[in-house]
């Protein structure tokens, strides 16, 4: 799921805090990856964010389980649905608060 936010005052490492997401890295795109476990290491929501001059872009899913083979970047993903949806209201409930 895609959705963009207008810029506050934050920055991308306080956004990612505040929203208690995990940085693990930047893509080759230059996208902020993180993730918030639900438990343990899975199901996960998994976000990637970038930023311009006026808002941060997300785009998030729901990581199922970890990739199946090594090397490979395949996993049992949500992109849309029920708590993938409920997940951008969160994180704009709280963007929302500044």
């Amino acid at each position: 799921m895609k959705f963009t936010i207008s810029k506050g005052s934050e920055n991308l490492t306080s956004l990612v805090r505040m929203l208690g997401y995990k940085p693990i890295g930047y893509t080759p795109e230059g996208e902020l990856n993180c993730v918030r476990p639900l438990g343990a290491d899975y199901p996960r929501f998994h976000i990637y964010l970038k930023e311009n001059d006026s808002e941060f872009m997300f785009s998030l899913h729901l990581d199922q389980k970890k990739p199946s083979y090594q090397g490979s970047t395949a996993h049992g993903g949500d992109y849309d649905g029920e708590v993938v949806q409920e997940e951008a209201a969160r994180i704009t409930s709280v963007l929302s608060r500044d």
